[in-house]
């Protein structure tokens, strides 16, 4: 069974969009906390790296010195301050079995509205029709995270 909905979740940050995008990317590691139920091998996972460019690698990271790890997705777009792309991959499907992550970082008032959406579950055929809202309250949870990092 698959399902076609999209997991969705947005928080508004203090911060400017091109601030807001490095720390989304670049402290990734810091505010994706270890010790929660959202890594794919909990005890050997340290932290989570983008590599800044598009092709570049989302990884968990199991060895902090060669960066080497569990390669959860690639970058499919990399705008600074505007948007990021990259697919999605869990430990437990199967290696061609990708979902589509976007994340973007849009101006509102003193801040930024950041806001991740999630899909692309038709791919993963152990998908469950409620595996996008349970997404969904994951990412509202991440991006509690990322808001207690921006302050």
């Amino acid at each position: 069974m698959s399902t076609t909905g999209v997991a969705s979740a947005a928080v508004e940050v203090p911060l400017d969009p091109d601030t807001a995008f490095t720390v989304f990317t670049a402290d990734i590691g810091t505010w994706w906390k270890r010790g929660t139920r959202y890594w794919n091998d909990a005890e050997r996972g340290q932290e989570l790296r983008f590599e800044p460019e598009v092709g570049g690698r989302l990884i968990e990271v199991h060895d902090l010195d060669s960066g080497e790890g569990f390669e959860i997705g690639r970058v499919l777009v990399w705008e600074p301050g505007r948007r990021l792309a990259f697919t999605w991959r869990q430990g437990e499907w199967a290696a061609t079995e990708t979902t589509d992550v976007e994340v973007r970082f849009e101006p509102v008032g003193t801040g930024t509205l950041v806001t991740v959406e999630h899909g692309g579950w038709e791919r993963v055929g152990s998908a469950s029709p409620d595996l996008a809202e349970g997404y969904g309250h994951g990412w509202a949870e991440l991006l509690s995270f990322y808001v207690e990092e921006t302050r």
